[in-house]
């Protein structure tokens, strides 16, 4: 009981504390809706190309292969790549070298011979893929027919889908620019839970209140548990509220699982909890702000706050494995767009493996002292 009282007490004094609840909440969604709309080419996976146009000459070629390159020029045509025969008497490399076409393929059964144009490069590599993957799945029919197939049943002039279906092992859903901060944000004003920890025990010292304390008929572990519980419910209360100003104002993506979601962001609180804790213990003094905000700007600058660190190598690459941010935005990431709910308790799973080492480090300094 005395343990709720003292978590009530924490809880009504943070709420009263005006300025920490506008940074808790103004500070991540202002640097949400900042970097969300300034980054979101950055994180769009689409380009528009318009006027993709390839023209081919066809000689000496077989009734299959006529009639399965008529199925994928009608298929290409479909996807918005014009395909055109190229007119009699015109030198293909030449319309190239011009710019009239971006590519330009002499389709016989010895092969298909293909010439881009090196100024088109996005429109030439698109071309040389779909021409790859044409000439792929002809072989394979092709094969299929030599080794007895019906060519009614497995015809070479039907469509290639009817033989070869693709399926990716990515997800579809991925995150855009909104959605990727609005995770980014809510982890890394999570892990600011420590600047309020740090002064849990010191504020006690700088009010005089520490003596009542000890001279209440109260456990050093009751006051201990009551304090990072309250510490706990409102840097929960703020975690919430961000996600739902997030997902509500700007549209940010939270998935379908919630709880597991949920789960990442509390347990990294409470090792954030005791993370601040300690370092409050060990420096007992203001020096322990300093120190939690260079620690906190560097963790969040290598861990994928203010952009994403996936790809990085080299030192960044490194050091980011080691940022707390980097484990529980992945987490929380592979856990709304993938929909597996595995990552999101490995990431759990380290926060409170840190926070138990934590907490435990903050108890025995308590106990080896007189007071609290």
């Amino acid at each position: 009981m005395n343990t709720l009282h003292i978590a009530k007490k924490e809880i009504v004094s943070a709420l009263r504390n005006k300025s920490t609840f506008l940074f808790m909440l103004a500070f991540p969604i202002a640097l949400m809706l900042i970097l969300g709309l300034a980054l979101s080419n950055a994180f769009s996976g689409s380009i528009e190309i318009s006027d993709v146009k390839l023209a081919y000459k066809i000689d000496q070629a077989s009734p299959a292969l006529a009639a399965g390159w008529e199925s994928f020029a009608k298929a290409a045509e479909d996807s918005g790549v014009s395909i055109e025969p190229l007119p009699p008497g015109q030198d293909g490399k030449q319309a190239v070298k011009e710019a009239q076409f971006a590519a330009f393929a002499d389709v016989s059964d010895k092969g298909i011979a293909y010439y881009d144009n090196s100024r088109s490069t996005i429109e030439s590599n698109i071309l040389q893929g779909m021409l790859r993957s044409f000439a792929d799945r002809y072989n394979l029919e092709a094969a299929f027919a030599s080794a007895g197939a019906s060519s009614q049943s497995n015809g070479i002039g039907h469509s290639p889908a009817q033989l070869v279906k693709a399926t990716s092992l990515t997800a579809d859903s991925q995150p855009n620019s909104m959605d990727y901060y609005a995770v980014a944000m809510t982890t890394m004003i999570a892990l600011y839970a420590a600047l309020s920890a740090s002064a849990l025990i010191e504020t006690e010292r700088t009010r005089h209140t520490i003596v009542r304390l000890a001279a209440a008929p109260v456990s050093k572990a009751e006051i201990f548990a009551g304090k990072v519980l309250g510490s706990t419910v409102i840097n929960a209360i703020f975690i919430v509220a961000v996600m739902l100003i997030s997902h509500f104002a700007f549209g940010a993506n939270w998935g379908d699982h919630p709880v597991h979601v949920l789960l990442v962001l509390i347990t990294e609180v409470l090792m954030a909890i005791g993370f601040g804790l300690a370092v409050g213990m060990i420096f007992r003094s203001k020096a322990s702000h300093s120190f939690l905000l260079i620690f906190i700007q560097i963790a969040s600058f290598v861990g994928g706050a203010y952009f994403p660190v996936n790809d990085f190598t080299g030192f960044i690459g490194a050091v980011s494995y080691y940022s707390p941010l980097r484990w529980n935005n992945a987490g929380v990431i592979e856990t709304v767009f993938g929909g597996d709910t595995a990552p999101a308790l490995m990431a759990a799973g380290y926060n409170l493996a840190g926070a138990v080492i934590l907490l435990a480090v903050c108890m025995f300094f308590i106990r080896r002292r007189e007071t609290i």
